[in-house]
């Protein structure tokens, strides 16, 4: 059975999964056994689908209904192709203004991202599959509804959309606090692409290295970082500031 944005039950899940569904993340009661849990983790290895295991009583939270141990979410969106989308935004015309979002897992930042992206002119959003924010309620909510309108990728792995951007001679930027340069510093004016991390741990090391370029927003005051939503409109707007002027 399912709504708007869930399916519940093994045969469900698995069925959705096998017709093709984009499912978001799945939570799977602990200690789950039988034939067709481990059909569903097996599903589960192969796609490469977000998954979590918790006790009963989370997904006793998300639905009344006899879940069987299994909760999916599904996207309420329809994903782009990476090379698709960089190949239309530049045959357009348009210098082309991307974010890659390394793992953020905060629904609620994801979906103010999304909203500040569409406000900016932002042409895409590029997500990892493992590891970033599910678009859920609360991610439709806070984005105000922009993520109807944002193109949003769903790529295996990050670094593989950073490389084929570089490839296309678009530029990637990284925020990150482990530079000199101020996002004063650098010229936004070309095709660029703006890398923002996690809320815990910032950008991934060996994504970081990929970079053509690193800044940072000067702090003045005793925090030592924003809110990574907050960084990601600023940084936006000094790239509208910019080719503006």
């Amino acid at each position: 059975m399912e709504n708007e944005t869930q399916i519940f039950g093994l045969h469900s899940v698995i069925e959705a999964i096998q017709a093709g569904k984009t499912i978001e993340k799945i939570f799977i009661q602990k200690g789950l056994q039988g034939g067709l849990s481990h059909e569903l983790e097996s599903l589960i290895r192969k796609e490469g689908i977000n998954a979590s295991y918790v006790p009963v009583e989370k997904l006793n939270r998300l639905t009344s209904s006899n879940h069987q141990g299994v909760v999916a979410q599904i996207s309420p969106i329809a994903y782009y192709d990476i090379e698709d989308l960089v190949l239309d935004v530049i045959e357009s015309g348009k210098t082309p203004l991307f974010l890659l979002l390394d793992q953020l897992s905060d629904v609620r930042n994801f979906g103010a991202i999304i909203r500040t992206a569409e406000c900016t002119g932002v042409n895409g959003i590029i997500i990892q599959k493992k590891g970033s924010a599910p678009i859920n309620g609360d991610t439709i909510k806070t984005s105000a509804g922009a993520v109807f309108k944002m193109p949003i990728c769903r790529v295996d792995h990050i670094k593989d959309a950073m490389f084929h951007m570089q490839a296309s001679g678009i530029k990637l930027i990284a925020a990150t606090e482990k530079t000199n340069d101020t996002i004063y510093d650098i010229d936004f004016t070309g095709p660029c692409a703006i890398i923002m991390g996690s809320e815990g741990r910032g950008i991934n090391p060996s994504v970081l290295k990929l970079a053509d370029h690193k800044a940072k927003l000067p702090l003045l005051g005793t925090i030592e970082s924003l809110n990574v939503s907050v960084a990601c409109g600023a940084f936006l707007y000094e790239v509208v500031r910019q080719r503006l002027v």
